[in-house]
């Protein structure tokens, strides 16, 4: 049985946590260790999840599975993306699941619910960046009826970047 709630401030050490496990096996890869380890330290810290969950803005939810973390999210309505023509559209900058509960769909059901929740919004579509070289990703989201829009270099460091795709679902 999956559960899906809302992350608190009170969450925020666990998703720290979480985002480490969950980043390292899709991206550890795509720098240099150093480069990589500086950027989890700097973005994967209770701290930095205290200001991100204080922000009205952004919506984290966390994926349970039988009483069991599993996975979170991370959505952003009303944000603008340079490759869409539409201003109310949200940006989908998370989605993750544990290693450990891959092939149980928890991703999709995740996913859903956050669509779901995008169109309660009013939201004519939602965009995400993926690395060019996270097949898995790249062929779950095409699977969903995202389309590549742009591209996009996400910053790892001062000196590495990693080339993205920005995909779009359109509703």
């Amino acid at each position: 049985m999956h559960n899906i709630t809302k992350a608190k401030l009170t969450d925020a050490k666990i998703l720290a946590q979480l985002a480490k496990e969950t980043f390292l096996p899709a991206h550890g890869h795509s720098a240099s260790k150093e480069d990589v380890d500086m950027y989890v330290s700097e973005n994967f810290n209770e701290t930095t999840f205290i200001k991100e969950l204080s922000n009205p803005e952004n919506h984290y939810y966390l994926m349970y599975h039988n009483n069991t973390l599993a996975g979170y999210s991370k959505i952003t309505l009303n944000t603008p993306n340079k490759n869409i023509s539409s201003n109310t559209v949200t940006c989908l900058s998370r989605l993750y699941v544990l290693k450990e509960f891959y092939g149980l769909q928890l991703g999709k059901k995740l996913f859903d619910f956050n669509i779901e929740f995008t169109k309660q919004h009013q939201q004519q579509g939602i965009w995400l960046h993926v690395w060019i070289e996270n097949q898995r990703a790249i062929n779950f989201y095409t699977k969903m009826g995202f389309t590549i829009v742009g591209t996009y270099d996400f910053k790892i460091s001062a000196t590495h970047t990693n080339p993205n795709y920005v995909m779009y679902l359109h509703f």
